[in-house]
Order: structure tokens, then C-alpha cells, then sequence
């Protein structure tokens, strides 16, 4: 039961931080602040909600180092975007119109900051790590990965190749990253920074949800699988290339770390949770 727990503070703590985020004017300073305020709400909920129903200290989220892996993975995650849409633009799938402003980028951090803590802390804290120690790492990615994707179906412009682009690039690529290194702190500095340098940089639409303006005014067009139709670059066959072959990179820093729990492991995990425990007699 306790994770049924998990899941309702998660989740409540998820939808509170997403409205309170996107119903403050902006995008802006206050936007910034209101993306970070949301941020560490959602890594705080996660850290008390497991150390009351697990009795354990969280070391997924653990603060010592959290700081140097963010921002590793913040920089992963900007250079990965700035490879994918160079290469768009060298076919001629993406132009800058025009400037934006500081002040706009700043907004879209926020915004950055808060779908980054959030999700990774529900998909990857929650759903993955808990159905790795049932049914082993594969699977647990797989399905998490496919519920990553199908949940961008409910954005606007989404269709069933975006939603595919997403749980490959983003679903798989994200829970390598968490497998690779048992912290949530790299997965959620790639998303972030890859959400920032989408919107934040470059101006180009983030998933088929936001037509946003940050330091640039970008501009994609062409063939859906070069520059990513309405749905944005995300959608591009390039997006999702360079996803999977960071995936299959942390994947093999991730058995090479003996982080990978096979099927066999997980099944022998599930039959000692359920054996009865001995206790002695008088």
C-alpha cells in the first residue's frame, strides 16, 4: 500500500505545481521562480513521502553531489538539442526570424525546471523504480517509456510519431540515465536542459504544447521526420536517433556498473517479499 501512498502525494504534488506554474503571467521572473518553487516541491514531497512509507533515506535524490550531476546533465541535455536542431537547420528545417528576450527565457526555464522535477520524479522515481524491482530494468524501461510517450497524446498537436519520438528519445533516454547512475538528478538535468534549449534557445515548439519565444524567434519547416511537423523538433527522425544512441551509451555504463536488474533477480525479489516471515517460539 505504501505505494499507492507514493503515488498520491506524487501526483497531487505534480498537478498543484503545474497549474500554479502555468496560471502565473509570464513568462517572467515570476514564472522563473514559481518553475523552481515547484521544482523543489516536487523533489521534497518525493524525499518525505519515501522516507515515511519506505524507511529509507532516498539516495535516488540524495543532496550530496545533487548539485555537480545537475548540472551535468543540464549540459548534456542543451548540447544534445543544439546537435539535433544543427543539423535540421543544415537541411534547411529550421531559420531564426528574430530576436526574443532574456526576459522570456527566463519564464521558459521555470517552466523548464518545474515538467523536469515532476516528471522525472513520478516516471523514473516512481513508476520505473518500482516496476524494475518487480520485473527487472528491461521492462520496467520499456513500459516506462511507452507511458512517457503515450501521456504527450494529450498535447496539442500530438500524434502517434510524436508520442513514439518521445518515449524513445525522452522515455528510454531518460530512464537509461537513471539506471546508469541510481540518481534522479541527471535524468531530470537532461530533461530540463533539453526543454530549455527547445523553447528557452531556440524558440521552437516543445512537444507540441507551447509556440514559445525565448532568446530567439525559431522557425521549423520541412518534412515531418527532418524538422518535426507541429509537434517540433521533438518529432524529427534526428531528435530521435541521437536519443536512442545516448540510451544504448548509458545502458552499457549501466551493466558495465552492475546496475541492471535482470528478470531472474526481480522474480526472486518478488517470491522473498511474499514468503512468510519465521518468527521463534517460546
Amino acid at each position: 500500500m505504501h505505494i499507492v501512498g507514493q503515488f498520491v502525494v506524487v501526483v497531487a504534488v505534480w498537478m498543484a505545481g503545474g497549474l500554479t506554474v502555468t496560471s502565473v503571467p509570464g513568462p517572467g521572473v515570476v514564472q522563473l521562480i514559481a518553475g523552481v518553487l515547484a521544482a523543489v516541491l516536487a523533489v521534497a514531497a518525493y524525499r518525505w513521502v519515501v522516507r515515511r512509507t519506505e524507511r529509507r533515506a532516498p539516495a535516488e535524490v540524495a543532496l550530496k553531489g545533487a548539485g555537480r550531476s545537475l548540472a551535468r546533465g543540464t549540459g548534456v541535455g542543451v548540447l544534445m538539442f543544439v546537435a539535433v536542431i544543427a543539423v535540421i537547420a543544415a537541411f534547411g528545417g529550421y531559420r531564426i526570424e528574430s530576436w526574443g528576450s532574456v526576459t522570456a527565457a527566463a519564464g521558459l526555464l521555470g517552466l523548464a525546471a518545474a515538467a523536469s522535477a515532476t516528471e522525472e520524479v513520478l516516471f523514473r522515481g516512481l513508476i520505473q523504480r518500482h516496476l524494475e524491482s518487480w520485473a527487472g530494468t528491461w521492462v520496467a524501461l520499456a513500459v516506462t517509456g511507452a507511458l512517457f510517450g503515450a501521456m504527450h497524446l494529450l498535447n496539442p498537436a500530438a500524434t502517434a510519431w510524436g508520442a513514439f519520438a518521445i518515449a524513445v528519445e525522452a522515455g528510454l533516454m531518460l530512464g537509461a540515465a537513471f539506471v546508469a547512475t541510481r540518481s534522479l538528478w541527471l535524468p531530470i538535468g537532461i530533461h530540463m536542459g533539453w526543454n530549455f534549449a527547445a523553447s528557452g534557445i531556440f524558440g521552437t515548439v516543445v512537444s507540441g504544447n507551447l509556440d514559445a519565444r525565448g532568446l530567439l524567434e525559431g522557425v521549423t519547416s520541412g518534412p515531418v521526420l527532418l524538422a518535426g511537423g507541429a509537434f517540433g523538433p521533438e518529432a524529427s527522425l534526428v531528435a530521435v536517433l541521437s536519443g536512442a544512441a545516448l540510451t544504448v551509451v548509458l545502458m552499457v555504463v549501466a551493466y558495465r556498473r552492475g546496475h541492471v536488474v535482470p528478470m531472474r533477480r526481480a522474480a526472486r525479489r518478488r517470491t522473498e517479499d511474499a514468503a512468510p516471515v519465521a518468527t521463534l517460539s517460546a
